[in-house]
């Protein structure tokens, strides 16, 4: 009787021991991601890995000025408020440079040859070649849009040259349209503009030794067609330039699918840009690659966990859920799911188009590039200087600030 007093007593001790034990404390991550959509598709599917991994998670969304700021100034702290962070990818050789990413290679991650190649290229430091440090998570390149009903009503063929872009442009405006949109601003409108034709006409920014090669006759051939575009069609900010395709004013214009691209719905027929001058020419990659990557910091508290995450938000069955949430997929298998292709017609083309992009100079000066550069394609388009003073002036603020 005693013996059983004893066991009851211990046994009450036990179980009040265990009732007021703490529990596990909850890790938090913390991600800085570009607002809108992104954090929808990020939101959609954290709940199942928070469970299983007793870890919040919890999502900053940011404006693309704020967001880069946010970053820059968070690594410079020993440990870091930021565990993973969302990258445009004209922004990974800057951040490469700076030491912000934890080398993923270095962490045991195994590349996935299910993400597009050219996706999963931009993640690398060498690019192409090195370790990876992130991993794509929204995928973006930009496409060839025109008006259905033009094209149609005037048997046009979806031009797979740009001599036959410029041919319907000018039949266009002769009937009373606007026959191709340029995005002419300065700066990065006009240089994200320009470059497809550019790259179509097989010239580059630099040459293999990082020297300007923007003042070459490739480069001066674009810069004339581009002008000769613009002189049969209109010069347009983003949002003009979608409303007047969309509704029939305008017959054709370059842009990202988010641009005319709304859940199922296209306000715009789409096709890759046309790689190549006339239809003799040789075919070179012309859709300009966009994608948003994510990576660890290299001042996580936690770069395990914010690893596991990264490849969870990544993965297959992950990008399947985000697609119904505004999340653009990178993985083959997702861009070609017989289901989703179903709900979002657009991304086989995608795919397509991604699979024959061009990323723009993988260099950290690449802003300061873009900005020289497209203040000379403006006074060239504008008239206020010639093409060949204007090409030649750009190359030598190019080289001047690759000499820093």
């Amino acid at each position: 009787m005693k013996k059983s007093l004893i066991s009851l007593l211990l046994l009450s001790v036990i179980v009040s021991l265990v009732a007021f034990a703490p529990a596990a404390q909850q890790e938090t991550l913390t991600i800085a991601a570009r607002g809108g959509s992104h954090v929808d598709a990020i939101n959609a599917v954290k709940a199942a890995f928070e469970e299983k991994n007793n870890v919040k998670i919890e999502v900053l969304g940011l404006e693309a000025a704020d967001l880069k700021q946010k970053i820059g100034l968070d690594s410079l702290n020993a440990t870091g408020e930021l565990d993973l962070i969302m990258i445009d990818d004209p922004w990974m050789p800057e951040f490469a440079e700076s030491g912000i990413m934890a080398n993923l290679t270095e962490l045991g991650y195994v590349e996935d040859p299910d993400f597009a190649t050219a996706s999963m290229n931009i993640g690398k430091n060498p690019y192409g070649e090195g370790d990876v440090y992130a991993l794509p998570f929204s995928g973006n390149v930009m496409l060839f849009f025109y008006n259905k009903g033009i094209f149609e009503t005037n048997s046009y063929e979806v031009p797979s040259d740009w001599e036959s872009v410029l041919n319907i442009a000018q039949d266009a405006k002769s009937k009373g349209l606007i026959g191709y949109v340029i995005r002419g601003q300065q700066g990065n409108p006009i240089v994200s503009d320009y470059l497809p034709i550019l790259w179509a006409y097989g010239g580059n920014v630099f040459d293999s030794d990082w020297k300007a090669a923007i003042n070459s006759p490739e480069a001066k051939a674009a810069l004339e067609l581009y002008i000769k575009l613009l002189e049969n069609g209109a010069n347009f900010e983003k949002n003009d330039i979608v409303s007047s395709v969309a509704d029939g004013k305008a017959a054709m214009s370059l842009g990202w699918p988010s641009w005319y691209v709304s859940g199922t719905e296209a306000h715009a027929a789409y096709a890759p840009i046309p790689g190549k001058v006339n239809k003799d020419s040789e075919v070179h990659g012309s859709g300009m690659i966009g994608n948003w990557m994510m990576a660890v910091t290299a001042n996580s508290h936690n770069k395990e966990l914010a690893k596991s995450f990264l490849e969870y938000v990544t993965s297959a069955e992950s990008q399947k859920i985000e697609a119904e949430f505004g999340g653009v997929p990178t993985r083959a298998s997702i861009l070609t799911d017989a289901e989703l292709v179903t709900k979002f017609p657009y991304f086989p083309t995608l795919l397509d188009a991604t699979n024959n992009s061009v990323v723009r100079p993988r260099t950290p000066l690449w802003s300061d590039v873009e900005t020289a550069l497209g203040a000379e394609l403006s006074n060239a388009i504008s008239n206020v200087k010639s093409i060949d003073d204007a090409l030649a002036d750009a190359a030598k603020a190019i080289d001047a600030i690759m000499a820093q």
